[in-house]
């Protein structure tokens, strides 16, 4: 569940004032008991620890919390064994010394043996992205607990599709992909933030939409902040044990429009000139068609379009082929250049 409202002002007096925005119908009521709970499913074996990729930020390597601090930024009570470290009752939640935004994290926790308590008080802790998008950490190993609390609920929010959870003790994974909300300039949600989570190779949520911030007994609207914001984890009061987390930063950019040549267009007349076969030094041949006013490439039994982006330039309309002509005193083409790929051949014009 959320975090301890003391700790929440390190994240406050990064945003700006809480701005309205549209937010999805929501047909339940937060922690509503009456919700349907995840179907029980046993997840497949995985063999844990799982590296992290070469582009990957790791955050715990099982030696120090040199990457973490405690929420004011002074250094964490959280204590570090044998390639684990573990929290401690009372001591706070945890964040990371770094921000980020959109990122695919992998995170793994062992809930405590033997368990104690039961439903919330059960192995509770959580994955805060940017400090306030939580994952639930808790043991739903036969805890029975209301359905957007449990196991892999984004809180308060989505339920796990399954409950993919562990006995306590073992060690699980979490592999979440998040997309950060994004915000106008007068501090408006206009692209609401996006969570998919594997847990223990399970996809239980699948690209779901975020109403806003997760919150214990209520829905929380979102809240202007920054591109990049600290990871926290949460402090329950349960000794709840993670290791091996890692995350790898993805890109918002998006792809630039490709500097293509202007398509011009030739007169029906002027086209059925480059029909015909052309036939390279292999004697490999290709075929050229002219059919309902357009020109088409024949390759592997396919008709590409081509078009013009000179009387010597063409292209197929939605490949990279590129053909290149040369054209006597009269227009008409006498060879040809195919470029395709690597795939780089002159033909000459035969019929």
């Amino acid at each position: 569940m959320a975090y301890y409202k003391k700790y929440a002002i390190f994240f406050l007096m990064l945003t700006l004032p809480v701005m309205s925005a549209a937010q999805n119908a929501v047909k339940w009521k937060a922690h509503d008991l009456n919700r349907p709970k995840p179907k029980i499913i046993t997840p497949p074996a995985q063999y844990l620890p799982v590296l992290p990729p070469s582009d990957a930020i790791v955050l715990f390597d099982g030696k120090d919390l040199s990457k973490w601090v405690g929420m004011d930024g002074g250094k964490t009570k959280w204590i570090v064994g044998k390639g684990y470290f573990e929290c401690v009752k009372g001591s706070g939640p945890i964040r990371t010394k770094d921000g980020f935004g959109d990122v695919q994290l992998h995170v793994e926790w062992a809930a405590p043996v033997p368990p104690k308590g039961h439903s919330q008080g059960r192995g509770n802790s959580g994955v805060f992205l940017m400090g306030r998008y939580e994952v639930q950490v808790l043991d739903s190993y036969g805890n029975e607990t209301y359905a957007d609390g449990q196991a892999a609920a984004v809180y308060g929010q989505y339920p796990p599709q399954v409950n993919a959870c562990r006995p306590p003790g073992e060690w699980q994974a979490y592999d979440i992909i998040f997309h950060r909300p994004h915000f106008d300039n007068l501090g408006r949600v206009i692209k609401p933030a996006r969570m998919t989570v594997f847990h223990n190779g399970v996809l239980v949520q699948d690209n779901v939409e975020l109403w806003g911030g997760t919150d214990w007994l209520k829905y929380r609207e979102y809240e202007c902040h920054p591109d990049k914001l600290p990871l926290a984890l949460q402090d329950h009061g349960n000794p709840v044990r993670y290791r091996n987390i890692w995350l790898r930063e993805l890109s918002e950019k998006e792809e630039t429009a490709p500097n293509y040549p202007p398509v011009i267009s030739l007169k029906a007349d002027d086209l059925k000139k480059y029909a015909g076969t052309y036939q390279d030094n292999a004697k490999r041949k290709l075929n050229i068609v002219f059919k309902n006013g357009k020109l088409f490439l024949i390759k592997s039994n396919r008709n590409l379009q081509l078009e013009a982006y000179s009387t010597t330039h063409f292209s197929t309309k939605f490949t990279a082929i590129d053909l290149k002509f040369k054209l006597d005193n009269k227009g008409v083409p006498t060879e040809m250049t195919y470029r395709f790929t690597d795939d780089v051949r002159t033909f000459k014009k035969i019929d």
